[in-house]
C-alpha cells in the first residue's frame, strides 16, 4: 500500500449521540491520526455540555496551539466566539487545509461529525449561492417569530413553489436561507440547486463510515445524555446570558439552547425543558439519518453496543480495513 493510500482520510458520520467522538478517538489511536470535527456547534467556545464537545485542553505542541482530547489533536472545536458565525464554505476551506497539514506530518486525517452540509461541502462542493446577509436573516426570523413559521413558509411558496415543496415548514433555517437567496440574487433558490446533494460521495478521496443505531437505542442514548448534562448545560447557558451574550446570538441558537433558555427564564420546568430538548434532538437525528441515507455508495455500520464502535470492528464492518 502506498503512503498516499495509508494516509487516505477517513470520514465518520452519524446522528447526534451515535458515538462518533468515541469511534474517532479509537481510530486515531489505532491508525496514528488527528481528528477534524465536522460539527457546526462544537466550533464555539463556552458551549460544551449542550454540544457534547469532547473534554480536552489547549496545549502547545510542535510550535502550534492544539486542542488535545485524550492526547489526540482535535481540530475545529472550541475556537469561535459565541457571537460569531461559521458556515459550510468556511469549514470546507479550513478542513482541506488541516487535512493537508495532518498528512504532511505523516498522520491520518479523521473527519468526524454529524453536520451533513459540512461533509457535503468538503467532499462534493456547494451550490453557487450568494453569501449570507445577517440583516435579511434577522428580518425574516423576526417575521417568523411574530407571524409564525407557516406564514414565513407561505412567502416562500409564493416566490419559489419548488423550493417550498422540498423544505418543511419547521425547517426554519432552510426556509430563511431560501428567502434570503431570493432577496439577494433575485432568483429562486431552486434555480441555483445543482442536484449534487444527491450524488455519491467520492470514495477515491476518503474512506467513509456511517454509524447507524436503531431509533429506540438512539432515543435512549439521547435521553441519557440530555439528563446527564442538564445541570452543566444550564450553568453554561446561564453564565453566557449573565455575561451579556444575546439570546439570539449564533451559538445560543444551537440545538436545545432555546429550550434551556426557556427553562432559565421560568417559562418551563426542568422536566418539561428536558422533554422539549429530547424532542427537538430526536427530530434533528431523523433529519441527519435522512441526509446520510442519500449516500448509497458508502458503508453503513449497524451499531447495537459500544463494542461495535471499537476501531478494529468499525474498519472491518465498513470494509475500510
Amino acid at each position: 500500500m502506498s503512503q498516499q493510500e495509508e494516509l487516505k482520510p477517513i470520514t465518520l458520520m452519524g446522528a447526534t449521540a451515535s458515538g462518533k467522538t468515541e469511534a474517532a478517538l479509537g481510530l486515531a489511536r489505532l491508525l496514528g491520526g488527528e481528528i477534524i470535527s465536522a460539527d457546526s456547534r462544537q466550533v464555539y467556545k463556552r458551549l460544551t455540555a449542550g454540544t457534547a464537545k469532547p473534554d480536552g485542553a489547549w496545549r502547545e505542541e510542535g510550535g502550534r496551539r492544539v486542542y488535545l482530547v485524550e492526547g489526540v489533536p482535535y481540530h475545529l472545536v472550541d475556537f469561535l466566539d459565541p457571537r460569531a458565525s461559521y458556515d459550510a464554505a468556511s469549514f470546507a476551506a479550513d478542513a482541506q487545509r488541516l487535512a493537508g497539514e495532518i498528512k504532511s506530518r505523516g498522520r491520518v486525517p479523521i473527519i468526524a461529525g454529524g453536520t451533513g452540509m459540512y461533509v457535503q461541502a468538503l467532499w462534493s462542493g456547494l451550490d453557487p449561492l450568494p453569501p449570507a446577509d445577517q440583516a435579511v436573516r434577522d428580518e425574516l426570523a423576526a417575521f417568523a417569530e411574530k407571524e409564525g413559521r407557516p406564514a414565513l413558509h407561505a412567502r416562500l411558496e409564493a416566490l419559489d413553489p419548488e423550493a417550498a415543496s422540498k423544505i418543511p415548514v419547521n425547517n426554519i433555517q432552510r426556509v430563511i436561507r431560501a428567502l434570503e437567496v431570493i432577496r439577494i440574487s433575485g432568483r429562486p433558490i431552486s434555480e441555483l440547486w445543482t442536484g449534487r446533494f444527491h450524488n455519491a460521495l467520492p470514495t477515491h478521496l476518503s474512506r467513509f463510515i456511517v454509524l447507524s443505531w436503531s431509533k429506540k437505542d438512539l432515543f435512549e442514548r439521547v435521553r441519557a445524555r440530555t439528563l446527564a448534562s442538564f445541570v452543566r448545560w444550564e450553568a453554561e447557558t446561564r453564565a453566557l446570558l449573565d455575561e451579556g451574550y444575546p439570546e439570539d446570538c449564533p451559538a445560543l441558537k444551537s440545538l436545545g439552547y432555546p429550550q434551556m433558555i426557556d427553562y432559565i427564564r421560568g417559562d418551563a420546568g426542568q422536566a418539561a425543558a428536558a422533554e422539549r430538548i429530547l424532542r427537538v434532538t430526536m427530530a434533528y437525528a431523523k433529519r441527519q439519518a435522512t441526509w446520510f441515507a442519500r449516500y448509497r455508495n458508502v458503508p453503513r455500520v449497524d451499531v447495537s453496543s459500544p463494542a461495535d464502535l471499537l476501531p478494529e470492528n468499525l474498519l472491518k464492518a465498513a470494509g475500510a480495513a
